[in-house]
């Protein structure tokens, strides 16, 4: 492991990885708490990979995340660490065919990533038998809770043997999570770096903007315009404004490119991948990209919609703040006048008060004069203003 770390420029363990793997390399049950992009993958896959019974082909180490794209992203991870070790890693999830997740597994797959869901076919089908399991991940565990995968998680949890290891990781530890980590885990060691993460003031510069909803699009439009990111995803709450602010930049700019929790897989991997090389600039999307998309180069975060839970705050600022440490990323929260509770509990959540943003020629509230004219002619054509 140590040569297989030199090899792929591993010098210092993040903190979450200094924490948490001396405990599982014990045995021990642990729950992390950090910041998303700490590296708490490493920290469960490293320590994981040391224990394996590597000469056993049977599934040994069940990973559970909440969307495809983690789980995929986590998959890739584990094999970059097992690329000196005979181990074998599938990824078992929905929008992919069975056949090849099913052919992996009787292999003799020691690894298994998945969305619950795809997991509990697998089960049902006879295709996935979890009585040699010995390793237990539940990643991203509060999201999973937030979309309704408890019952499934709990279902597979009863399958697998109960002298296990259990390691639950997640940026944020709310009661539900507390519970379920109650109910299937043996004396869990508890690792908490939630507040140095989630300040992320060495990182993350981060600020608000007062806006009046009707003017919140030509706002973003100036804003970026004065930012320049190196990329930027910009989050809404709902899919209809998502495709809305999209269409208003997709025949304006290159490089600009939606994603939903509806947008067909093939769709979501074409999207992530123009994302990762660089070609996409400007994301448009949900919270369906608010977890586990692990990529160095985002320079921006942009709420256009302020999150209805300040948890989902920490998962959305968390995509940026990873660039090199000359660099700091900023996240930027549009709100309107009503919204000042909402807020507040951000930045009591976070342990810092934002920034005020302002645009000096830019006015915000439809009081103070005529609405700005947003289809600004620099704009157009084939070429990034943006740059």
């Amino acid at each position: 492991m140590l040569k297989t770390l030199a090899k792929i420029g591993y010098e210092e363990p993040s903190p979450v990885q200094k924490a948490v793997i001396p405990i599982a390399l014990t045995g021990a049950d642990c729950t992390g708490q950090a910041r998303t992009g700490t590296g708490k993958t490493a920290a469960f896959a490293i320590p994981i990979l040391e224990q394996l019974d590597l000469d056993f082909k049977g599934v040994q180490a069940i990973v559970l995340a909440p969307t495809r794209e983690l789980s995929e992203q986590v998959a890739e991870e584990f094999r970059r660490f097992a690329q000196d070790f005979d181990c074998e890693v599938v990824t078992v999830v929905g929008g992919r065919s069975m056949g090849p997740q099913i052919n992996a597994i009787q292999r003799g797959a020691q690894v298994v990533v998945g969305t619950p869901g795809r997991v509990i076919d697998l089960m049902r089908r006879g295709n996935l038998n979890l009585r040699d399991i010995e390793f237990v991940v539940l990643d991203e565990a509060d999201r999973m809770l937030d979309i309704g995968f408890r019952p499934d998680i709990e279902k597979i949890l009863r399958q697998c043997p109960t002298d296990r290891q259990t390691l639950l990781l997640s940026a944020t530890m709310p009661p539900s999570v507390e519970r379920l980590a109650l109910r299937y885990m043996q004396d869990p060691q508890r690792v908490d770096l939630s507040q140095d993460g989630i300040s992320a003031s060495e990182t993350i510069e981060q600020f608000y903007a007062t806006v009046d909803e009707e003017r919140k699009l030509g706002f973003l439009v100036r804003l970026l315009l004065k930012e320049r990111p190196q990329q930027a995803i910009v989050f809404a709450r709902t899919k209809r404004g998502t495709e809305r602010i999209y269409k208003h930049f997709a025949d304006k700019l290159p490089g600009v490119a939606m994603m939903t929790g509806d947008l067909q897989q093939s769709k979501r991997d074409r999207v992530m991948k123009r994302f990762r090389e660089g070609s996409v600039r400007l994301l448009i999307a949900t919270d369906v990209v608010g977890r586990g998309i692990d990529i160095s180069g985002i320079s921006h975060i942009v709420n256009y919609d302020i999150p209805e839970y300040h948890d989902d705050y920490v998962h959305r600022i968390g995509r940026t703040g990873r660039l090199s440490s000359s660099e700091r990323g900023r996240a930027i929260t549009l709100v309107t006048r009503e919204q000042g509770g909402q807020l507040t509990s951000i930045e009591v959540r976070v342990n810092q008060l934002l920034n005020e943003y302002k645009l000096p020629d830019y006015e915000a509230f439809q009081s103070r004069g005529p609405r700005p004219k947003v289809n600004d002619s620099r704009n157009r054509g084939k070429s990034w203003t943006i740059d």
